[in-house]
């Protein structure tokens, strides 16, 4: 044990037991954009053992405000932000071993990890991933660090798999914001609040400190100086809850091949996934684009075209950004128009 940990290990609940379990766990943080960015630098300074970093989007410029990772010359080349955030941390501790996959955290992808990992914790912008993530916690009894944020309200929650209601039993009983990041627009102080729980939380369970778990669901409003702590208990708790009742059935990891769209969290963006695999061959695509008279650029893991006023990025696996609307249908459109 180098020095490196040394103020951490000073800290009596940890010490230098703790501080070793910390090193020996892997840790899957699902999403690296603003929350994701942060609780990846943290439990990198923190000397976790493995991180696996799971992303689907690339660094713009918009992000710089508050994702605290990335740089201009990572917007200016359009990196994945799981290949922008893996070269940074290496930077900062490279006694970790970061895993960067760039794509969805879909069904099969958490399905193969969820046996090899110790904690997730979520970095998303979206409840549909977080349904799966909750579905996945309880399947194979890993804890789950709920996190969200917009504006300057933020809300953390700390789900450990037969001990404490789910995300859907908690989300039945507390109202939530409708708001989104690009209706009310989000600080940075709001995400480094919401990640300074996650990661206190992630350091607790790592460490094997189990009895100092917060028990409550937390939100807060840092702009009207709010706070709100509810407790979470088997008044919550649903016996017939899908996920972790008495009968689970887990209805969110029960998925069928098929197109796909999402609109992507402040961006004026849809992404569409392909109903099936699809590995279309970037530089085909690159020539028959230019050929046609479009503005193309490409790295070596994605493409960006642009069409008249409408702008593509496609990723390897045929997985697309359609940029400029909002609409699902007219999204699809766009997307089969550039790969027929």
């Amino acid at each position: 044990m180098n020095d490196r940990y040394s103020r951490q290990i000073l800290f009596s609940p940890i010490g230098k037991q703790g501080q070793k379990s910390i090193g020996e766990k892997h840790v899957l943080v699902v999403g690296v954009g603003a929350l994701g960015s942060s609780i990846s630098e943290m439990l990198t300074r923190a000397g976790v053992g493995k991180l696996t970093l799971i992303d689907r989007d690339y660094v713009e410029t918009s992000n710089l405000q508050r994702q605290q990772l990335f740089s201009e010359s990572d917007a200016k080349d359009k990196l994945p932000k799981v290949i922008a955030a893996k070269k940074r941390l290496a930077d900062i501790n490279r006694e970790v071993k970061i895993e960067a996959i760039v794509g969805e955290a879909d069904v099969q992808t958490l399905e193969n990890f969820a046996p090899k990992i110790d904690l997730m914790i979520d970095g998303t912008d979206n409840f549909d991933i977080r349904f799966i993530l909750n579905d996945i916690a309880h399947k194979f009894t890993v804890p789950f660090l709920f996190g969200s944020c917009v504006g300057s309200f933020g809300s953390t929650y700390t789900i450990i798999p037969n001990h404490t209601p789910c995300l859907q039993c908690l989300l039945k009983n507390i109202p939530m914001q409708g708001q989104t990041c690009d209706t009310v627009g989000i600080i940075a102080p709001t995400v480094q609040m919401v990640t300074a729980y996650q990661v206190a939380e992630a350091l607790k369970i790592l460490s094997g400190n189990m009895d100092a778990i917060r028990k409550t669901y937390i939100t807060f409003d840092l702009w009207e100086n709010q706070h709100l702590s509810v407790k979470s208990n088997d008044a919550i708790k649903n016996k017939a809850c899908t996920t972790c009742g008495e009968e689970r059935t887990y209805p969110f990891l029960s998925y069928e091949a098929q197109t796909k769209t999402a609109l992507l969290c402040g961006r004026n963006t849809v992404q569409i996934r392909p109903s099936q695999t699809f590995s279309p061959s970037i530089g085909q695509l690159c020539s028959r684009w230019e050929l046609a008279g479009y503005q193309v650029k490409q790295n070596p893991y994605l493409v960006s075209v642009h069409k008249d006023d409408v702008r593509m990025i496609m990723f390897k696996d045929g997985r697309a950004l359609i940029h400029g609307t909002n609409d699902p249908v007219k999204a699809k459109k766009i997307y089969y128009s550039f790969i027929g």
